[in-house]
């Protein structure tokens, strides 16, 4: 019962961390992992173990699943060079780094067991980042670099991760066999969740139940995982994969109720997985430091050494890679198949320094075998990284960017236009030459968003912003007023929601007339 009161204090503390964090425009795993130290220092707290083999699953194949549905292959296209130096290039580099660095201040540890530090230092939770960039509205390619270097990145990390545990489990390592079990293990992993999507969205997408559809959801994407793991192919590159086919095909397979229900409780439920993972890891912190016997300061170097690595070599890869393709561009000019922003120095820095750890980096340390070599020294570290580079980083891109001056190409609004007069287009012309007067009225309204004079679209919806408050406002008067029953009340109330989010999206930008407000 402790643990449970435990969890649901820390949940509501999480809340408000969020909500905190939102107002710094700050990554709030940078205050969660403020608040998960403290779980180290609080006397009382129970230390709480989590089974190895859950944390991956648990922790990583539904936060990985939410970030891969809204990818976008077009635009990883466009920047697939940029993406695969940051998700091979830096990730190996970064493990290197980090195992050099681990055996010179700590020339006991093994190579697999230094080489398994590095791996799961190495790969940035730049979602994090990137959830940060879309309040500040950057440049459009920054921010789809990130996206996609945070899908991919992982399983390139932990496939070395998964070789070094081996390694230093059994003993044994034969370098001859490493590459074509990792090439069986991308390209079975990249077929098997094509497959599986496929399957699911012929079995699963119909159902209109929605408790019902999303259960089926959240089973489904453990369930792709744990047939990965034991196939024995990439359960990161399944897990994207999987989530890219169905984010194609769902579309038009499912309904509105279900997609809004559908995109709410996985954010609550993407949230609530991240405020667990840095309690577990600070539930823990206190019974590693008793264990570890290296001596306090030199486990802090240790630490120390490892943050700081991770950190340098992102800049210099970023910043090299940055300064070659600027000279290449200059000298050669630039070739892309759609206009697209040029690289600049300034947004080679912003994402250099959006090197944050996260859930991967803590839910592959809370993997490790319980008699893995250095186990509570890797853990130690492996929670450091992730809080010194999501405070120092995280609290600090925005400053970074409001210096950098870096402002919003357009590209995403000017696509959305494009898009938004399209869609009225084919629904005018669905609507074209039909009898009676419904089909008129829409019609009318259809032809006010298409009309080219400036500021038609945005008067619409304030008309439209206007007529559901006065809904809202009526509604609820016939309930003060004893007319309806609450079954009524809910049943309008959707109703009267559904209208809301079928107008113009641009009328949740602006304000309720001043005579509706309450």
């Amino acid at each position: 019962m402790l643990v449970f009161e435990l969890t649901i204090g820390l949940l509501l503390a999480g809340a408000l961390l969020a909500v905190w964090a939102r107002r710094l425009r700050a990554p709030y795993p940078a205050l969660l992992a403020l608040a998960g130290t403290l779980g180290a220092v609080v006397p009382g707290l129970p230390e709480v173990a989590l089974d190895p083999e859950l944390a991956l699953a648990l922790f990583v194949a539904p936060t990985l699943l939410d970030a891969a549905y809204d990818a976008s292959p077009r635009d990883l296209r466009d920047n697939w060079l940029p993406v695969i130096g940051l998700v091979v290039v830096c990730v190996l580099c970064t493990t290197v780094a980090v195992a050099w660095v681990a055996r010179l201040v700590e020339p006991g540890i093994p190579w697999a067991a230094a080489i398994a530090l590095g791996a799961i230092v190495a790969p940035p939770d730049a979602s994090a980042a990137a959830a940060v960039l879309r309040q500040l509205r950057p440049p459009h390619r920054v921010l789809v670099i990130l996206e996609g270097e945070s899908l991919l990145n992982d399983a390139t990390a932990l496939l070395i991760y998964r070789v070094a545990v081996g390694a230093a489990v059994t003993g044994a390592f034969d370098g001859w066999s490493v590459l074509p079990v990792l090439l069986l293990t991308c390209g079975g992993g990249a077929v098997l969740g094509v497959a599986l999507a496929k399957l699911y969205v012929r079995l699963c997408l119909d159902r209109e139940d929605a408790a019902v559809s999303i259960l089926v959801q959240f089973l489904g994407t453990f369930a792709v995982w744990m047939l990965a793991e034991r196939l024995g192919v990439s359960a990161i590159i399944c897990m994207v994969a999987y989530a890219v086919t169905i984010a194609r095909e769902a579309p038009l397979r499912s309904g509105a109720r279900l997609r809004i229900a559908s995109y709410a409780v996985w954010e609550v439920a993407v949230f609530v997985l991240n405020v667990l993972a840095f309690i577990l890891i600070g539930l823990q912190l206190r019974g590693i430091l008793t264990r570890l016997d290296g001596g306090t300061w030199r486990d802090v170097l240790f630490a120390a050494a490892a943050c700081a690595t991770v950190i340098l070599v992102r800049v210099f890869w970023v910043m090299g890679y940055n300064t070659v393709v600027r000279a290449k561009n200059a000298r050669f000019g630039i070739r892309t198949r759609r206009p697209m922003q040029a690289p600049t120095w300034q947004g080679g820095l912003v994402i250099s320094w959006c090197g944050m750890r996260g859930i991967v980096t803590l839910a592959a340390a809370l993997a490790l075998p319980e008699a893995f070599p250095h186990r509570d020294l890797i853990l130690l570290t492996a929670f450091a990284v992730t809080l010194v580079t999501l405070v120092a980083q995280g609290l600090t891109l925005r400053w970074l960017l409001d210096r950098l001056g870096m402002p919003d190409d357009g590209a995403v609004a000017q696509e959305a236009a494009l898009a938004r007069t399209a869609t009225a287009r084919a629904a005018a012309a669905a609507l074209a030459g039909l009898p009676g007067p419904e089909a008129a009225l829409l019609r009318g309204e259809y032809a006010a968003r298409l009309a080219p004079a400036a500021g038609t679209a945005e008067a619409l919806a304030a008309l439209q912003r206007r007529a559901v408050q006065a809904q809202r406002q009526r509604l609820a008067a016939l309930r003060r007023e004893g007319t309806i029953g609450d079954d009524a009340f809910h049943l309008v109330e959707e109703e009267i929601d559904l209208i809301e989010l079928s107008a113009d999206p641009r009328l949740r930008a602006l304000p309720a007339p001043d005579a509706l407000r309450r």
